[in-house]
């Protein structure tokens, strides 16, 4: 498989640097690269139409979703489009796109599995979701359900600038609000790992959440949740007119919900009801579950990130032909310019064609553990196409 990747803030811009990939090679008589794949990160000011066209017109499929923030290199851009070109057989994969209007997301994801697992037997996705309401959770739960505990996912949600009100996912000839679109990869062609990791340091011992629904939380230890959280960050004037409150929770101060196996998930306070001072989580955190609390993050972060992708590397990928990179939004936000540092390193373990995105949350397994949706975490996948 031969990728390439190409940014720009417009598309005449995107236009210029395809085109340029294409007669270079065609000048110093390289083998053609014909791509058929295009990964699209994309903002949403960016003509999403323009793109789908210029692509089309290439005969190039299309799995694109807005985002917070883009990436092909160590340099993070806003209000542009980041692409990773693929050159791969069309009979190796297929792109799935569905909306759930009636929230029927389980459905919705069981229904792409089934025709998934009929074309290819054992796939791999790469997954995208829009819609600031949507299920995570019950998405990946309709996958495990056909293909089993083991399926690999891994993927993000789409974002919108940070303005966390319309996302949108997109292919060919199709955008939604509420919607999913998928690339399922054929796993006897196509060598598909990844890795979500954190890194976030825990502290303190653990405790018990006495009072929660779903994500929404009320209490741990019998304590509103906003409260005892704010105590152990040491954060102050916890009032609704704080509007820098809710972001430092968030990026900061997240909930560590801890598993029987594995790491634990990250969830951050990112909606306050200040009636109980609860509040919601960017995922499921179930009554009677155990968390601890977080510090700030450091350099232990990123070196975290890098040194697992390096074990990956060393134990199941020693050689890639492409990356692509979901990164929480999170965590541009606390780490701010050292966010290059980590893409840098996590770009140097394969040094092959990237493109990346700050998502809204994130999907994948974490080390040890289950398939899951996370925040405040990023998840590589490496692709390889395998040999005859």
């Amino acid at each position: 498989m031969k990728a390439r990747s190409i940014k720009g803030k417009s598309t005449a811009e995107l236009k210029e640097n395809l085109t340029k990939i294409l007669s270079v090679q065609e000048q110093s008589g390289e083998e053609m690269f014909r791509p058929t794949l295009a990964i699209v990160f994309a903002s949403k000011i960016m003509d999403r139409d323009a793109i789908a066209t210029l692509l089309d017109d290439r005969d190039i499929e299309i799995f694109g979703c807005t985002t917070n923030g883009e990436f092909i290199d160590e340099k993070t851009e806003k209000g542009s489009a980041a692409i990773l070109l693929l050159d791969l057989a069309k009979d190796y994969f297929q792109i799935y796109f569905e909306e759930y209007p009636d929230k029927n997301y389980k459905e919705v994801a069981s229904g792409i599995a089934h025709r998934a697992k009929s074309q290819f037997g054992e796939p791999a996705f790469l997954l995208s979701i829009s819609h600031m309401e949507a299920d995570g959770e019950e998405i990946l739960h309709g996958f495990e359900e056909v293909i089993g505990e083991d399926v690999n996912v891994f993927g993000g949600s789409a974002g919108d600038d940070y303005a966390f009100e319309e996302t949108f996912v997109f292919t060919n000839d199709k955008d939604s609000n509420n919607g999913m679109v998928c690339l399922a990869l054929d796993q006897s062609k196509i060598e598909f790992k990844g890795i979500a990791t954190c890194g976030w340091k825990a502290v303190g011992t653990e405790r018990t959440v006495t009072r929660s629904e779903g994500n929404h939380v009320y209490t741990v230890d019998d304590i509103p949740v906003l409260d005892i959280t704010t105590k152990y960050g040491g954060l102050e004037n916890i009032t609704p007119e704080n509007d820098s409150l809710l972001m430092e929770l968030a990026a900061n101060f997240p909930l560590q919900l801890q598993r029987e196996e594995g790491d634990p998930v990250m969830r951050p306070g990112l909606v306050v009801d200040w009636s109980d001072h609860s509040f919601y989580t960017g995922g499921t955190v179930p009554q009677g579950s155990k968390v601890r609390f977080s510090l700030p993050p450091d350099f232990d972060v990123m070196e975290k990130v890098v040194t697992h992708l390096e074990k990956l590397k060393a134990l199941e990928m020693p050689s890639a032909d492409a990356l692509i990179v979901f990164s929480c939004a999170g965590r541009i936000l606390s780490l701010g310019p050292l966010m290059t540092e980590e893409i840098e390193g996590v770009k140097n373990v394969w040094n092959v064609p990237m493109a990346g995105m700050f998502s809204n949350a994130e999907f994948g397994r974490a080390t040890g553990g289950n398939l899951e949706l996370h925040n405040l975490t990023t998840c590589c996948v490496v692709l390889k196409e395998k040999a005859d």
